[in-house]
């Protein structure tokens, strides 16, 4: 099952998915190849304008991200990033993360808590390096438009080498992202509620990630409705499992999720992904937020994805 998995994974993402950080440095527009769009041919597109959005259940506008979001501005306060480690039981030796603190941070305050994933051929350090997550938190403090959070980019890879390197889609690799689960309840979120200032209850914790990371968003946060209780998903995979594997009880979703959001461009050769799988939340009548955004599988619709969903958390 795991090799076959890993198949599926490199056909549909070889170009498509997050090559490592470095090659990120400058935004890269990469993404749909022969293989993706025949998957799409295969799946089905949605006939959207650029800017369309959509919650299948309660519709709402999602206004674009405007100019300079993501830009970095000298007048403003500005948080900071340090690199952490913690012990993983899981994977059985430290482990590396890298944590976001907001402007005017005090060990006197306490925090919500967003952990904030990768893509497939990152790393803890692919948020900070290829997008632009510090600059688009600063000036959405700066607007007074985000609650009090701290953000963790954890390697959502969990296994003793854990660096992206050589074949990012073989069996061992996919199956560290989904031992990550274990590492993430278990070890991560601990360690941060053990040396950090936040609330440890499931409304102040929220998971959202890229691509791979978003898959294991929706594949985690969902079967961890206890742990969190805002879910985001931007151009997830496909190691995203199908929602009625996930959904055993959609009452029970809907009414502990505070908000369940995916996000996708509108060129991406995985679109389908989230298609499919918003089209399984609205016939379970689950409730969720569809955005579909300008732009393939790349950093600025990650970029955009973040601007869009740290805005709704903790509300």
């Amino acid at each position: 099952m795991k090799k076959r998995l890993s198949s599926i994974l490199s056909l549909s993402i070889t170009a498509a998915l997050l090559v490592p950080t470095m090659a990120f440095a400058t935004e890269s527009n990469e993404g749909v190849t022969a293989t993706s769009l025949q998957e799409i041919g295969n799946h089905g597109t949605v006939n959207a304008s650029s800017f369309e959005s959509q919650n299948a259940l309660t519709p709402s506008a999602v206004v674009p991200a405007p100019p300079g979001y993501d830009s970095y501005r000298n007048n403003i306060p500005h948080g900071n990033t340090n690199l952490i480690s913690y012990y993983s039981t899981t994977v059985g030796n430290a482990r590396k993360a890298m944590v976001y603190t907001p402007p005017g941070y005090s060990p006197n305050k306490k925090y919500n808590v967003l952990y904030l994933l990768h893509g497939i051929g990152g790393d803890e350090y692919e948020w900070v390096n290829a997008m632009k997550p510090k600059n688009i938190l600063d000036n959405l403090y700066s607007e007074g438009k985000l609650s009090d959070m701290i953000v963790v980019f954890p390697n959502g890879r969990a296994m003793k080498d854990d660096r992206p390197i050589g074949d990012i889609y073989a069996p061992d690799k996919v199956a560290a992202f989904e031992r990550f689960e274990q590492d993430l309840l278990k070890d991560l979120i601990p360690h941060i509620e053990a040396n950090y200032p936040v609330y440890k209850d499931r409304n102040s914790r929220a998971l959202a990630g890229l691509s791979m990371g978003g898959g294991q968003s929706l594949n985690f946060g969902l079967k961890n409705l206890d742990t969190f209780a805002w879910v985001g998903a931007f151009s997830a995979a496909p190691n995203t499992k199908s929602v009625s594997e996930l959904v055993t009880n959609p009452g029970q979703v809907a009414s502990k999720l505070k908000l369940l959001w995916l996000s996708c461009g509108s060129s991406d050769g995985l679109l389908w992904v989230s298609q499919n799988f918003k089209n399984g939340l609205s016939s379970m009548n689950i409730p969720h937020t569809w955005y579909q955004d300008v732009g393939g599988h790349e950093p600025s619709v990650w970029n955009s994805g973040l601007y869009q969903f740290s805005q709704r958390i903790f509300k």
